[in-house]
């Protein structure tokens, strides 16, 4: 028999955070990058170059054990611009990262049943950690202003860790700091690459939450990884932690 949980590990955006309205502010600050370029371009002409900067870059970054996201979203908005038949400047570059950043910090809003879900778990004598791939100046203040740090025993960020998922090295971190073996971790992610490949790698058991019209980012398609549960909804962890 496995041994009882003693942690369990969430991805942030996706998992503690809905991406039911991301596209939403996603083509706000799309529209203003694609002003400050100066570009006439309708909004479907802006997604359709975003998606496709956002394919281009990916696959690039796809095989890296670590990266800034700081990087990535350059990258990806000097790709978006040249579909659009821009010049990416440093001040367009600059700015539209930027933009982007305090678009989602701002906007992205926890699941209904996030707090009181963490409330439960944390009662039940679990260790409670994020692991996101996602830079300091965006973990750090979401944590901060949604009254996750109340519930949280820690939280760790891929570029503290100087690691991405599916990296081995991001989650030894996670362990390490947790202080128990992978067998006691149920890591709870969006990201079948990410979240469920990389966490079955070191023997964590893994819970794939599904959210109804929303895709996890950054995947490729190169990984597939059957998790061991799946759940649409947080406050399904309270029975499945007591199994």
């Amino acid at each position: 028999m496995p041994p009882p949980y003693q942690a369990v590990f969430f991805d942030l955006g996706g998992t503690l955070f809905s991406y039911r309205e991301v596209g939403r502010w996603t083509l706000d600050a799309l529209v203003s990058a694609a002003a400050r370029l100066g570009v006439d371009a309708s909004t479907r002409e802006i997604g359709t170059a975003y998606r496709a900067a956002s394919r281009e870059v990916n696959l690039g970054y796809a095989d890296r054990a670590f990266y800034l996201h700081s990087d990535l979203f350059r990258d990806t908005f000097r790709a978006f611009a040249e579909g659009l038949g821009g010049e990416a400047s440093e001040d367009f570059l600059d700015g539209s990262v930027a933009d982007l950043r305090d678009a989602l910090v701002s906007n992205m809003v926890l699941r209904e049943d996030c707090l009181e879900t963490l409330r439960q778990l944390r009662d039940q004598g679990l260790y409670l950690s994020i692991v996101s791939n996602i830079d300091d100046d965006h973990l750090l203040p979401m944590v901060e202003n949604s009254g996750l740090k109340q519930v949280l025993h820690d939280w760790t960020s891929s570029e503290e860790a100087r690691s991405c998922k599916p990296d081995p090295a991001f989650f030894r971190l996670a362990l390490k700091k947790a202080g128990c073996s992978p067998e006691a971790v149920l890591f709870v992610g969006d990201s079948p690459e990410h979240d469920i490949h990389g966490a079955q790698n070191l023997g964590m058991t893994t819970a794939l939450i599904k959210e109804e019209g929303t895709t996890a980012p950054l995947q490729t398609g190169r990984v597939t990884a059957a998790p061991d549960h799946e759940i649409s909804s947080l406050s399904e962890l309270i029975s499945l932690v007591s199994r």
